[in-house]
């Protein structure tokens, strides 16, 4: 019985297997999310106003009011996210609920205007917050796909390590270009001194280098590479230095070229979860001061 329960134990102590956000706890926030979104439903259809439903009813005020603390609340979590990273588990249970009521939010604030709209700042702060939960769904496919794709990219390696081998390649190609003409040492050492990585936002996102040195090398070191080969070998059958050096050189350009190409990859899908928030964050702070001018207007001004 005491070797069960020790078997048990440590069974029990391994660590859980990954569990989506989208999926945590067995789909639990978009169970309680679909409930919220169909209670206000109910709600809306059984208030019986005077007149078309709107959100002066006492059905309005309430599905009004549940929309606004849902936005506060949801706009917390951002603030939050890095304190909730500290506690296992802590920020996926946060980030599963953060998805599933924002979408459960679209039901209950349309549900809340009684499909009013006009050139107000009523939906002003509707429109906004509609933008900030498309941008949020694109936020969900980004941190969906991105960190997986970047987890097979790198392959095991760091950014850093990635960076510290392109520079070990360099040392490389610098010693193996001696040999070489003068043209084709300029070449190499150009591809050498320039390495097209980052750049702006369009660079990063598109990974688009036009003037990659390394690549303009790889071009050169292939159109003369029949040339080379028909320099031979050496009288006593030995391969030529040239031709050695020269193969030995567009290996290590090809090597580096790979490892730009990981590189940039990674910046690509980094920028895209960076470049997302510089426009969700933006946006959630409008639509924080639409709905505070909403609110006033509503108890103060009417």
């Amino acid at each position: 019985m005491r070797g069960g329960n020790a078997t048990a134990g440590a069974m029990s102590g391994r660590p859980k297997r990954h569990e989506s956000f989208l999926a945590f706890g067995g789909y639990r926030y978009l169970g309680l999310a679909a409930l919220l979104s169909a209670g206000s439903l109910a709600l809306y259809i059984l208030d019986r106003p005077f007149g078309t439903r709107y959100g002066g009813t006492w059905a309005g005020y309430t599905l009004g009011t549940v929309g606004a603390l849902l936005i506060l609340w949801l706009a917390w979590f951002g603030y939050r996210k890095r304190s909730y990273a500290r506690v296992e588990g802590r920020l996926v249970e946060r980030l599963s609920a953060h998805v599933y009521f924002g979408l459960a939010l679209v039901v209950i604030a349309t549900l809340h205007t009684g499909f009013h709209f006009g050139w107000n700042v009523h939906t002003l702060a509707y429109v906004l917050m509609c933008v900030v939960i498309v941008s949020g769904l694109c936020g969900v496919f980004c941190y969906v796909r991105y960190p997986r794709l970047m987890t097979a990219n790198r392959a095991g390696m760091t950014l850093q390590q990635m960076l510290a081998s392109i520079a070990t390649l360099d040392e490389q190609l610098r010693g193996a270009a001696l040999p070489l003409n003068e043209t084709a040492a300029m070449v190499v050492e150009r591809a050498i001194e320039t390495n097209a990585i980052g750049g702006s936002p369009w660079r990063q996102l598109t990974r688009h280098y036009p003037k990659c040195t390394t690549a303009a090398a790889v071009a050169h070191f292939e159109a003369g590479a029949d040339a080379v080969a028909h320099v031979g070998s050496d009288d006593d059958g030995a391969p030529d230095p040239l031709e050695e050096s020269w193969r030995q050189v567009r290996v290590l350009l090809d090597e580096k070229a790979a490892l730009l190409t990981r590189v940039r990859r990674d910046i690509s899908y980094k920028a895209m979860l960076d470049y997302w928030l510089y426009f969700h964050v933006p946006v959630t702070v409008m639509l924080l001061a639409a709905l505070f001018v909403h609110i006033v207007s509503i108890f103060f001004l009417w």
